[in-house]
């Protein structure tokens, strides 16, 4: 209904409208007829007339002179349902979609499809009419390469097939409708890069082309990285597993038949260290699970790969992957969702003392009490023993240099300690209440739930939204 852009014009299964986000219906092969002339120049000019500002009533739709061509038809449903797939398929591969199966870097399906049969079906004169058409891919092997970087590589180049295809169909369109309407000499079929409305990836900001400057659809290898780490995360919690396709769980009765290949987590609590102190925290895990996708011969150099990747600071691949997660997992996680994010991050405050992942879904009454006693209890114990490590070494050591380090050490473990036991006081009164939430409010309300006490008082024990 209003848009400062471009009007556009989408084919939806099973959603409702509304207002703003109207619908037209007639019988499936006129939508898909409908779709592609809706979304050539002819429409954009002609509604620039019928309605000349940001908003497009349904009346203005309604007045659009279309024109059946019987020469026309099929080959317009063809490439229409073709460029339907396109998108469909670049949508499905996050996972912020419904049909979301797995992160592109391990789905074999679309990592190892052959390019002569994917331009095979293509160039297919006989593809169904239906939009529901499916690519299916031989997927007899577990995984395509045992290196991160060459599923990258594919998957980088495998969005870059599906851009220039799609851009050509719809430049194909727009010279099928041009003719129908006897525009040649008044318009043009060219598509700019920047209104092509699926992902490219590109290795880094700086090979963005000019041409793509623009567009919200220009990825680089680090959001690809990121969104991998996103789907690691799920797999450690059980929302996603290596063993099925799209949800393992989102709630409802658990079924450990789904996970074999990577275990989920057993108490639904992943802690975030800053140093190395539990060998079952989220980096540990994160190892864990790259391991278990691409194999123990090639776990360092996929580390190297996703540590350069997601840019962060450090001296190994694991120290970077473990900054990424204690600086930047959470906010690219709640930008993702929307500031409605479905793991939550229990928080202690600046000093970093305490972070814990849980995941939603998974959520009970007692969370807020495991973590306490299972996870920040632990963690105070580590930076006492650490504490009194640091002043020994201090107190003991020849080296200059070395006690140094050990007294900038300790005064940073007094901090965090200072912090976790003020966080305990916090936290303490809402793991006693026992909590509970429900998946039908949503995340708004349940987060502020579980962090206000039995007398009202909002106590924040979770990382800002």
């Amino acid at each position: 209904m209003i848009t400062s852009s471009q009007p556009s014009f989408r084919y939806k299964e099973n959603n409702l409208s509304d207002i703003a986000g109207m619908s037209f219906y007639t019988n499936k092969d006129d939508v898909i007829y409908f779709l592609g002339f809706c979304n050539s120049p002819i429409v954009k000019n002609i509604l620039s007339i019928l309605a000349p500002t940001i908003n497009y009533q349904a009346g203005d739709i309604g007045r659009l002179p279309i024109i059946k061509d019987n020469n026309y038809y099929n080959k317009v449903l063809s490439i229409v349902n073709k460029n339907i797939i396109f998108s469909k398929t670049d949508w499905d591969s996050f996972e912020t979609s419904w049909d979301f199966r797995k992160h592109p870097l391990i789905d074999e399906a679309l990592l190892i499809s052959d390019m002569a049969d994917w331009e095979e079906m293509n160039n297919s004169s006989d593809l169904e009419t239906s939009p529901e058409v499916e690519i299916f891919f031989d997927t007899g092997v577990d995984i395509i390469s045992s290196r991160i970087e060459t599923c990258y590589e594919m998957y980088r180049d495998f969005t870059e097939r599906q851009f220039n295809k799609l851009k050509s169909n719809e430049e194909e369109l727009n010279r099928i409708f041009i003719d129908i309407y006897g525009l040649q000499d008044e318009l043009t079929p060219d598509v700019e890069d920047k209104d092509v409305t699926i992902y490219r990836v590109f290795d880094s900001k700086e090979a963005i082309p000019e041409s793509m400057k623009s567009s919200r659809y220009a990825l680089t290898k680090h959001d690809v990285i990121v969104s991998f780490v996103s789907y690691a995360v799920g797999c450690m919690f059980g929302r996603y597993s290596l063993d099925v396709e799209g949800l393992a769980y989102a709630g409802g009765d658990w079924d450990d038949s789904k996970y074999s290949l990577f275990i989920p987590d057993r108490d639904n609590c992943i802690p975030i260290t800053d140093e190395e102190y539990l060998e079952d925290d989220i980096v540990g895990r994160f190892v864990e699970f790259v391991k278990v996708v691409y194999g123990a011969d090639t776990l360092e150099e996929n580390l190297d790969f996703i540590a350069e990747a997601l840019e962060t600071k450090g001296n190994t691949s694991r120290e970077m992957i473990r900054n990424y997660f204690v600086k930047d997992f959470y906010k690219d996680h709640v930008k993702t969702y929307q500031k409605r994010p479905i793991y939550w991050l229990y928080e202690s405050g600046k000093q970093n003392g305490f972070k814990a992942l849980v995941y939603m879904h998974r959520y009970t009454a007692d969370t807020t009490g495991i973590v306490r006693v299972d996870y920040l209890h632990k963690i105070q114990k580590i930076y006492t023993s650490e504490i009194d490590r640091m002043k020994d070494m201090a107190e003991n050591s020849d080296n200059a240099r070395e006690v140094a380090q050990a007294e900038k050490r300790k005064e940073k473990l007094i901090k965090q300690l200072k912090e976790t036991k003020e966080y305990d006081e916090k936290i303490a009164h809402l793991a006693l209440s026992r909590i509970a939430i429900d998946l039908d409010d949503g995340v708004k309300v349940n987060y502020e739930k579980v962090q206000t006490a039995q007398d009202g008082k909002k106590l924040e024990i979770l990382g800002k939204i």
